[in-house]
């Protein structure tokens, strides 16, 4: 038998490298600079990162050839030089384990072609497999090929074609890459790329890159529950057996990465991958390294738990009923807004308006404003006052990217008909937005268009149900699967100072039922009555709310401004001794506008989970200083 496959029956899991481009970058080499060119230019540099990795513990090491491939040295003028270039990293990295005098194995490192293969691109399947061919024709002398990083399953069984077709001989471990959702790019899961790669030849499954630990353990379960069959639901590991003989690998990044000063930063450090190793070993691993953001030093600290823990019992592979929803794939971590309830932080979120035109550089310059102040989340409200205004998606993608705060969509009703609810759900989700706030919307008649259409199909408390109890279990309003369940956070309305309570807890108990996850009020000016509210709820219900409440606070900028809202907005109640401060203001009405915010926010701390913040004419200033002051 092969030595790396009679190593893999070792009930310890074999130790691989780290990230090489990460090490070559913090010595020094950019990254517009060609990193395979240096096993040519640099051997030097090289040798030194395979020596730290041999030094930390690593059994394996893979080759500097992730990028040597004809397409994307092309990029580098090096296409003719593909060859040359693998043979002399292979040749570098035996050198290096041959002066070592440790057991170390060497892999040939296959990564993607860096272009889309058809039917998602212009290069042929045969053309695609023919450039991996050329790469791995140049391994000789590898323990074994790693077939790495790929987001294309298409492209990764070229790969793993090509490598069974030039090297019958040498084992192959194909492993993939997941976004954020468990998917790939092009939407596979776990469990489908799993069962592909090991019908396809590989002898080692797996994963690499991706997130961090904690993601990538998931991964890893599910991948081992579609290709191991227990040979009873209720027996051990040790009664397992095999489809087909794969084993599994597993390289997470050191977590996701990070833009800190022009700079990739990632946040794990080798104290928490030493405590993931055991994970690993636990979770069926027969393969455990790093990936992006890892050093020697994550490496040695994982021989170092790995070597204290001589013998882990791994789990048992449960039956596919028996699977808990939160490790099956297509689960997303919550929001960051629910993981902050979740917490126990008190939660700033502040409302914007998308621009009437084009121009969206004062929006993502007040978004960034607000961000530097504190805010936690930003609502994008959706063609308030029913007035023409750029897509509410497409500003919350806007800031999403830019900014790199999340937002909250405001998802009206009115006006959607059922199907267009539903595709519009579908296209939030893939902008990226989690956070949705459930709401009739305003009428049209009070809009630009008065005549426009203003039926809807369903009620506020009627969407919360489609998307709860719908859309995040994976069906559609129909019942028919959407292949993927959303992950969705949802938000309703609630209103404090309602002149008719009754009718208001009603109406919260039917968003309760519905699914909503948290609620966001209409501006209040008496804290004690909003407070009373939630209290007569609990006497009524014999229990408090359980759920997240975003109070709301609409800063006053003037006396006009105090007046305007007290007897022309249904709904806003302002107590006669807040027109008394504003009235004796005077020409500094808006600046006891700021205090009276600050002074509510405190008082709001102490009963609810957060402040919803909906600034007046643009005054976004005023509102950074009321998150500033009130968190002091």
């Amino acid at each position: 038998m092969n030595k790396f496959l009679s190593l893999l029956e070792s009930p310890t899991p074999l130790l691989a490298d780290g990230a090489m481009g990460t090490l070559l970058h913090t010595h020094g080499v950019e990254h517009p600079h060609c990193f395979d060119e240096l096993n040519l230019t640099d051997p030097a540099r090289v040798a030194d990162v395979h020596r730290q990795y041999i030094d930390a513990g690593a059994q394996i090491i893979l080759t500097n050839t992730f990028g040597a491939n004809r397409y994307k040295l092309h990029k580098h003028g090096l296409d003719d030089k593909t060859a040359e270039i693998n043979r002399a990293a292979v040749a570098l990295a035996r050198r290096v384990v041959d002066a070592s005098f440790k057991p170390v194995l060497v892999a040939g490192d296959v990564g993607p072609l860096g272009v889309r293969i058809a039917p998602y691109g212009r290069v042929q399947p045969h053309e695609a497999r023919a450039a991996f061919a050329e790469q791995i024709l140049s391994f000789e002398g590898v323990d074994l090929i790693v077939i790495e990083t790929m987001t294309d399953l298409y492209e990764a069984l070229e790969a793993i074609a090509a490598a069974k077709e030039v090297a019958p001989q040498t084992p192959v471990v194909a492993t993939m890459t997941f976004t954020r959702d468990n998917r790939t790019l092009l939407g596979d899961d776990p469990a489908k790329v799993a069962v592909a790669l090991r019908d396809a030849g590989a002898d080692v499954v797996g994963v690499n890159c991706s997130g961090g630990p904690a993601q990538l353990i998931r991964i890893l379960r599910e991948m081992r529950q579609a290709v191991w069959t227990p040979t009873s639901p209720d027996v051990g590991a040790t009664s397992e057996t095999l489809h087909s003989h794969p084993y599994l690998w597993v390289k997470p990044n050191a977590g996701w990465p990070e833009h800190v000063g022009g700079r990739v930063m990632y946040a794990a450090a080798p104290e928490y991958f030493r405590d993931y190793a055991l994970e690993f070993w636990k979770a069926g691993a027969n393969v455990i390294g790093g990936c992006c953001g890892t050093t020697p030093e994550h490496i040695a600290a994982m021989r170092k738990t790995l070597d204290a823990h001589p013998d882990i019992q791994v789990e048992a592979v449960q039956p596919v009923d028996a699977v808990s929803t939160s490790e099956t794939a297509g689960v997303e971590p919550p929001s960051e807004l629910a993981q902050k309830f979740a917490a126990g932080k008190f939660v700033y979120a502040v409302e914007m308006d998308p621009p009437r035109g084009l121009a969206t550089q004062k929006l993502v310059a007040a978004a960034s404003l607000l961000k530097e102040a504190g805010a936690d989340v930003i609502d994008v409200a959706d063609s308030p006052m029913a007035r023409m205004r750029m897509s509410a998606w497409a500003v919350c993608d806007i800031i999403q990217r830019k900014i790199g705060i999340e937002t909250t969509l405001h998802f009206p009703t009115r006006g959607r008909n059922l199907l267009r609810v539903q595709g519009d759900l579908l296209a939030s989700h893939a902008l990226g937005v989690r956070n949705v706030f459930v709401v009739m919307g305003d009428p049209t008649s009070i809009g630009d268009y008065p005549e426009a259409a203003d039926n809807y199909d369903l009620v506020p408390s009627g969407l919360a149900k489609l998307i709860k109890q719908g859309f995040n279990a994976g069906v559609d309003h129909a019942g028919a699967s959407i292949g993927q369940p959303t992950s969705f956070y949802v938000g309703a309305a609630l209103n404090l100072c309602s002149p008719e309570p009754e009718t208001e807890i009603k109406n919260l108990k039917r968003k309760l039922k519905a699914g909503a996850d948290f609620f966001l009020t209409q501006p209040i000016y008496d804290p004690e009555k909003a407070r009373g509210f939630l209290q007569r709820f609990a006497e009524e219900t014999g229990a408090p709310l359980d759920r997240p409440v975003l109070v709301g606070v609409l800063p006053l900028a003037s006396v006009r401004h105090a007046n305007f809202l007290q007897n022309e907005v249904p709904g806003i109640v302002i107590p006669e001794y807040t027109m008394q401060r504003m009235n004796q203001a005077g020409d500094m009405a808006s600046r006891e506008g700021v205090k009276i915010a600050v002074e509510l926010i405190q008082h709001i701390k102490q009963w609810a989970q957060g402040v919803y913040i909906m600034p007046q004419f643009h005054r976004y200033d005023l509102v950074a200083e009321i998150i500033e002051a009130s968190t002091l």
